[in-house]
Formats: C-alpha cells, structure tokens, sequence
C-alpha cells in the first residue's frame, strides 16, 4: 500500500505506523518515557517536511516511484537520513532523547553524526557504514560514501562547498576550505589544507595531488 507522509512524499508505511516502528526500535534499547513519545510525536511533522525536500531532491532511482518523490522504510539509506533529521530536531528540546536516537543510528547503520551537526538541506549517502560526520560547515547537495570522515584538528573544523562528493574512506579534517564541485578521491586525505573550486584530489597532505574537475 502507497501512504503519503506529506504533500509531495510518497512511502511505503502511514506516517502514523512510521512513529509507532521508532518507538518500538528506541524502546528495545532505551527506556522510552511517555513524554519522549510525544515529542517524537510532536516533532514529526517538520521531519517529514525536511525529509521530503531531501528526497525531492536526490537524483536516485531509488528515491522515486512513478516519477514521485518516494521513502522507503526499508532502504536503510533513506532511514538514516529520517533518524538524522529527528536527531537534528529533537537536539533542540531534549538532548537525553536526542542521545538515544543518535545511538540508534549508531547502532541500526553504523554512522556517528551527532545531533548537533547542521548537515545541508540536501545529502545523499551510498554504503554509508563507517560514516562518520563530525563538526563542519556543510555546503548543499554533500554526497559521502562508506568510511569516509569529516573532522576537527586542534578545534579547527572544515567548511566544505557545495556539491562536495567523498568517495570511499576519503577524510577531511582541521582548518580546510574545501571549495565547490570538488570530488575527493576514495582514500583521499585532507588536513589542514585548501582546495580550490572545481578541483578532483587524490593522496594525502601535504602531497596532494588536485587536478580539474572536468565532470563538473
């Protein structure tokens, strides 16, 4: 059965049985109190609509049906975007709660992005496992793969451009401007260094080497 979670997203599952699945997973972990379970309540709607306009835009057939932005409960991809966007939202109300989702992730798709991290309206992650996404500025349509790290070195943190892509167990860490377009090589990494717009990178600092981004 095809349910609507808002306006323009379709799903597999009423946003109603959505809620009750998260509260059963958080309460095989966690004690779950009846406030939790209204703010997870309260706080579904502006997650569904971050969720929508994140799906609504990701160029994926995996993200559509019949040409209709689509989530799927069971494309562990697309939950993990739902559980991030809840972590982000309930950071601001209630971080005892927002630790129990944050470990939910952790524990459901291997990924470590606190609720704290402002991830871009729009990211898209493929194989996420061994994900991890700590302080950064974060530029629009961010697309990272599995193993990769965004970090901080001597409380010195990133600012990635947008369209940013890091392949596999890519790393960028410290006090790096990371310009837009930039594709970063799998096993790439970037400490404390700048890269221009436009540009691919492959090895490790200080010997990187950047060439231009010619798919951009």
């Amino acid at each position: 059965m095809i349910n609507k979670l808002t306006e323009a997203l379709y799903a597999d599952i009423s946003k109603e049985n959505l809620i009750e699945n998260l509260v059963k997973r958080l309460s095989n972990f966690f004690d779950i109190s009846t406030d939790e379970k209204k703010l997870l309540n309260d706080t579904a709607d502006v997650v569904l609509k971050r969720l929508e306009y994140c799906i609504s835009n990701i160029d994926n057939k995996y993200f559509q049906r019949e040409g209709n932005p689509f989530f799927s409960s069971l494309h562990s991809g697309q939950y993990l975007i739902f559980l991030y966007y809840y972590t982000n939202e309930v950071n601001k109300v209630d971080t005892q709660l927002m630790d129990k989702l944050y470990y939910l992730n952790k524990i459901l798709h291997s990924v470590d992005i606190y609720g704290a991290v402002q991830l871009p309206d729009v990211f898209f992650f493929e194989h996420p496992l061994g994900l991890v996404l700590g302080r950064a500025v974060y530029g629009d349509n961010f697309f990272a793969m599995q193993g990769c790290t965004v970090g901080g070195n001597k409380a010195a943190y990133p600012v990635l451009g947008n369209n940013l892509k890091m392949y596999s167990n890519s790393k960028i860490l410290g006090n790096c401007v990371i310009g837009h377009n930039v594709i970063v090589a799998a096993n790439t990494y970037i400490k404390d260094q700048n890269i221009p717009d436009n540009s691919l990178v492959f090895g490790s600092t200080p010997n990187l080497i950047i060439k231009e981004n010619k798919a951009k």
